[in-house]
């Protein structure tokens, strides 16, 4: 079996991925043995083929997860191939094969009408897409969430929550959190009789910080001056003021991302409102961004970048730390 997620609202799309495995292992593997993650960006054909179609004498089924395939043209070809090869054995054997295949992908789907691989998983039976949802679906799953967490909050403030942070629901959710355990650090008798955690619209104003990406600025500005005292100290500030260490780091990630995309348009001669028009970005941000973007070589910029997306994947599944990996890539600029 193969399913297929995909989409740029990578929260909703990473827990969807954590439901699946956790039901395999609740249903399947209580050790979770079974399961193999492969990084789709580094991986050649032989992993792929050892993981999902080499026969195992120790285990009947296998979960694998395959990650960011398509940042890995040379492997397009070759992973169809063998694909289809396992469809085409599967129609004419009396069984079917067990394992669960599961493409785990950050890609919006656009510009790939002609790609291959990606339209043979779109045609897969179990199919998921996860794209950014609207200011109005963005209200509607704060309500939701939050209700989920032990918590209620009204559609305005929900609005008004979303109307701060936007649809960012890494942040959002880190939000949820901080603010119900506000609510019950105010009032210790939610937690002792387990009531519903009241969320006011003064509880978003007062805590929420829309502000955020401010905090963000200066510590890129401390990353590019190398000041790793100062780097690790703002750090600690976010992180004690209840910041999640995987919203932060996907802030920090999305900041020199919008550096990277600034410093190639710049260097193309664009001007600093045709870069806003394209990336689509508010034009203080990208001359604020231009600013910032001297301090870094091109070359520089990219392997920031690399460097962000790998810490950032390996946080969300348990094997980062923030602290010291930060502190191991400004030491290395």
């Amino acid at each position: 079996m193969i399913i297929f997620l995909y989409g740029e609202d990578t929260f909703r799309s990473r827990s969807k991925l954590n439901e699946l495995k956790n039901k395999y292992i609740a249903d399947v593997d209580k050790n979770g043995q079974s399961i193999i993650v492969i990084n789709g960006e580094k991986a050649g054909i032989n992993e792929i083929i050892e993981a999902a179609a080499a026969p195992s004498l120790f285990v009947r089924k296998r979960l694998v997860i395959i990650e960011n395939i398509f940042s890995n043209k040379a492997l397009h070809a070759p992973v169809l191939d063998l694909f289809q090869k396992i469809g085409k054995r599967e129609e004419s054997a009396d069984s079917k094969d067990d394992n669960i295949i599961i493409f785990f992908d950050e890609v919006s789907g656009e510009k790939m009408e002609k790609n291959k691989l990606f339209n043979f998983l779109l045609k897969q039976k179990f199919v998921q897409q996860f794209r950014p949802l609207s200011n109005t679906e963005t209200a509607q799953w704060i309500k939701s969430e939050t209700e989920r967490r032990g918590g209620r909050i009204s559609l305005r403030s929900a609005n008004a929550l979303a109307g701060l942070v936007g649809n960012d629901l890494w942040q959002i959710s880190n939000d949820i959190d901080k603010l119900i355990s506000y609510r019950k650090a105010q009032d210790q008798r939610l937690i002792e009789e387990q009531k519903i955690v009241e969320i006011s619209g003064e509880d978003v104003a007062e805590l929420v910080r829309g502000g955020f990406a401010e905090n963000i600025f200066a510590l890129t500005d401390a990353i590019s001056q190398k000041n790793k005292a100062l780097a690790i100290k703002l750090l600690e500030e976010e992180l004690d003021n209840g910041m999640a260490e995987v919203y932060l780091v996907h802030m920090i990630t999305r900041q020199f991302r919008i550096l990277l995309q600034v410093k190639e348009a710049a260097g193309l001669g664009h001007s600093s409102r045709k870069i806003a028009s394209e990336l689509k970005l508010h034009p203080f941000v990208v001359q604020k961004s231009i600013n910032q973007a001297r301090s870094f070589s091109l070359d520089l910029l990219k392997s920031i970048f690399s460097y962000l997306i790998k810490l950032d994947r390996r946080l969300k599944t348990g094997q980062g730390d923030l602290r010291s990996d930060l502190a191991l890539m400004i030491a290395k600029i």
